[in-house]
């Protein structure tokens, strides 16, 4: 393809808007644009990347015996009911009626879709194992799209969902589908990714892992134990404390704290360890704005994640109101009277001489003693780990915090949405049983973003050859020159019968601005035809990344490219 052919701007400046530099990359550089807040449309650069991405997935997925399907955008909202995830999920999933009335929904998941479509095939135990797959568009209504393609509410994913009559089976799929997205990402160009274990959310089973790339821009924070290699999405990491409990008891005093209500400024007026202390942090339930107060060590910070899955239902921020029956800056588990779910963080199990709330304005406690005081708590993890902090699997102070981008998950389902839907099937006994479930997940576009965010430079993208937009970028410095036309253009058609993807630049314009668009596009292999070079009748290759560089002669040209890149793609 030809350049000044492409659609599509490239530019100096960086966007205003973009925090992150692949977002900003790939708006720079002719990739994509803004249609909506977290709704893009796509470049022929993107389109190619994103292709070859897919295409990358489909030979894994069917390298494990996958088979593509194609479910709809668009569902019934009957489905959804039949799972009971319609009234479950907020206001991600977008519902909305027909022009009958009926109500639908757009596809954030197919989980549903996916029951659906084969639990009248899936009748008898001998048609398992099996797995199902697609490449689609789904739509989720985030709250807060951000970082280009990081984090959107239109995007394209690759799902796919397998059946299993036994738990070991579906645990032995598992492991290969594992496997199967270590090659994906190791083919696409970042090896590097882990996988943490992580908290299934609304997709629901007991098991699941999400596959991270670490960098400082991502979303979530990753939990690792250098010691025995334990990582863990921060929401599924238990924090385990060292509860050292005092020989003798103080007695609880109720002290003047004039205008101290956060637990700092309270540890500060006493003068005390905020690891001495219990803080208070309300939430309300969504539904009906039901008090929830969650007491923990004044030094830890709440993991809503955990504290939502235990109490099962959805939460926010809590408003403390004049008429809640709660003094704001001064709860306190002792004498805490009103209609309210209380609850107690393990940090909190058998400690003594804390300093708590008094619930009463301006008060506060010390000498708590969490027997003595408060003997009907039962305690539970609700907290985040720390750095530093005790590994789960190790029991080790090792623990470190990081950061990641999550390119990729795996759940085990179990039989959440085959029983709920009715799916079932008779076994070799005559027994009737319902398929057990796996689910694994990649979406294509946030996973670009995240290759570009890992492989670039000041001037541009870095994009591994397995899915650059092209393999070749075809530079003919002045094309005014009769001769370096004449030469580019035959070269260029070379390359192209020898199946080379090339990318060609005969525009009549300064170097410099060529050599800034190629660098924007990214293109592992960059050939120059140039005067100077045509004079010593050679043509320069080299690599984006600066690895390589090199020469060969104008005869020899089209053969030693197409080689050069036949052994790149070779060696992945």
């Amino acid at each position: 393809m030809k350049l000044e052919k492409l659609v599509g701007e490239r530019f100096k400046e960086k966007p205003s808007d973009c925090v992150v530099e692949s977002h900003a990359l790939m708006v720079r550089g002719g990739y994509m644009k803004y249609v909506a807040n977290g709704i893009f449309s796509s470049y022929t650069p993107l389109k190619r990347i994103t292709k070859k991405i897919e295409n990358i997935l489909r030979e894994e997925m069917d390298a494990i015996d996958g088979q593509e399907v194609s479910f709809p955008v668009v569902m019934p909202a009957s489905i959804w009911q039949e799972s009971g995830r319609y009234d479950s999920i907020g206001k991600e999933l977008v519902r909305f009626n027909d022009r009958n009335g009926s109500p639908v929904v757009l596809g954030m998941t197919h989980e549903e879709a996916a029951v659906q479509l084969v639990r009248e095939y899936g009748q008898s135990y001998v048609k398992y194992p099996f797995m199902i797959y697609q490449i689609q568009t789904k739509f989720r209504d985030e709250a807060r799209p951000k970082s280009g393609l990081i984090r959107v509410r239109e995007f394209t994913m690759k799902d796919a969902y397998s059946f299993h009559t036994s738990q070991e089976d579906l645990e032995q799929y598992y492991d290969k589908c594992h496997k199967a997205y270590e090659r994906i990402f190791a083919r696409v160009g970042i090896p590097e990714v882990v996988s943490v274990a992580s908290d299934s959310g609304m997709m629901g089973g007991s098991i699941s892992h999400e596959f991270m790339l670490l960098t400082d821009i991502g979303e979530d924070s990753i939990v690792i134990c250098p010691e025995c290699n334990y990582r863990a999405n921060m929401e599924a990491a238990a924090n385990i404390t060292e509860n050292n409990r005092a020989e003798v008891s103080e007695e609880l005093k109720k002290v003047l704290t004039p205008n101290a209500h956060s637990i700092e400024e309270v540890c500060s007026f006493l003068n005390c360890d905020e690891k001495s202390s219990c803080k208070a942090v309300v939430y309300q339930r969504n539904s009906d704005d039901k008090y929830v107060v969650l007491f923990l060590r004044g030094d830890l910070e709440v993991n809503e994640t955990k504290l939502t899955n235990y109490l099962g239902f959805d939460i926010h921020p809590g408003v403390v109101t004049i008429d809640s029956g709660l003094s704001a800056g001064n709860i306190g588990p002792v004498g805490l009277e009103g209609d309210f779910i209380v609850l107690y963080d393990s940090s909190l199990k058998g400690m003594n001489n804390l300093v708590c709330g008094a619930n009463e304005s301006e008060y506060h406690f010390t000498g708590l003693d969490m027997d003595r005081d408060v003997p009907s708590a039962e305690f539970h993890d609700f907290a985040k780990i720390q750095a530093g902090g005790i590994c789960p699997c190790c029991g080790k102070k090792a623990i470190t915090i990081s950061r990641g981008i999550e390119v990729g998950n795996i759940f085990q389902l179990g039989t959440k949405y085959t029983k709920s839907m009715g799916m079932i099937y008779t076994d070799s006994e005559g027994n009737t049983q319902h398929p057990i479930m796996g689910c694994y997940g990649i979406g294509v576009g946030r996973l670009a973003a995240a290759i570009c965010e890992v492989h670039h430079d000041d001037y541009g993208p870095i994009w591994p050859i397995s899915i650059a937009p092209w393999q070749v970028h075809l530079c003919a410095v002045r094309s005014d020159d009769a001769e370096v036309k004449a030469y580019a253009d035959k070269l260029y058609d070379e390359l192209k019968s020898r199946g080379v993807e090339v990318i060609y630049d005969d525009r009549n314009i300064s170097a410099g601005v060529m050599f800034s668009d190629a660098d924007l596009l990214g293109v592992p292999y960059r050939v120059i035809v140039s005067p100077r070079n045509m004079k010593q009748n050679i043509v320069e290759i080299s690599s984006r990344d600066k690895s390589f560089k090199a020469t060969a002669s104008v005869d020899e040209a089209a053969d030693d490219i197409a080689k050069i890149i036949f052994d790149a793609l070779h060696s992945i």
